[in-house]
């Protein structure tokens, strides 16, 4: 298994470190899919196996990219603005809080309008500083392609049994 990702203080927590730790993990199955595994786990509930003693890993890890638009001056201007509404927002909110007695109106505009500038202006500059690498918008998620079940040694060979008589398609490979 994996160690856990550090803390922000550069150490990880005791707690996680032990909850993703088994002691002399051995593999009971694998799936295609996690619903799979999770199907696989909840059978091992239902017939009172100790589950604590359980744990899925995803592997064979791949990132799947998904393009969703061509990026250009009009949209990366226009999703800069967006976004500098809610700058704006936040602005107004400062604005409002240490200039008591102003007309709200007129700093709830203020704050909208410098916003909407700062957040265009820097969507540009960020655009240009790009010199036409990447003209897209895309998400990235990392995915697993196999699940498997990895189980502490005390119990590895009660679960592998118990898998051996889950029926039905997409069992996996025990």
């Amino acid at each position: 298994m994996t160690q856990p990702q550090p803390s922000p203080a550069g150490r990880p927590s005791a707690r996680m470190a032990t909850l993703f730790e088994l002691e002399y993990p051995q593999s009971v199955g694998i799936f295609d899919t996690y619903p799979d595994a999770a199907k696989a786990i909840d059978y091992l509930a239902d017939e009172s196996f100790p589950v604590q003693n359980l744990a899925i890993v995803g592997t064979d890890l791949k990132t799947v990219e998904r393009v969703l638009s061509r990026k250009t001056w009009g949209s990366v201007i226009s999703q800069g603005a967006v976004q500098g509404v809610t700058m704006g927002l936040m602005m107004s909110l400062m604005l409002y809080l240490f200039m008591p007695g102003v007309n709200w109106m007129a700093v709830l505009l203020t704050g909208l309008a410098l916003g909407v500038g700062m957040s265009m202006l820097f969507a540009a500059v960020a655009y240009t500083a790009t010199r036409g690498e990447r003209d897209f918008n895309s998400v990235q998620q990392t995915v697993a392609t196999r699940y498997e079940i990895l189980c502490e040694h005390k119990v590895a060979q009660e679960a592998r049994d118990l898998l051996t008589r889950l029926a039905g398609p997409g069992a996996g490979s025990f």
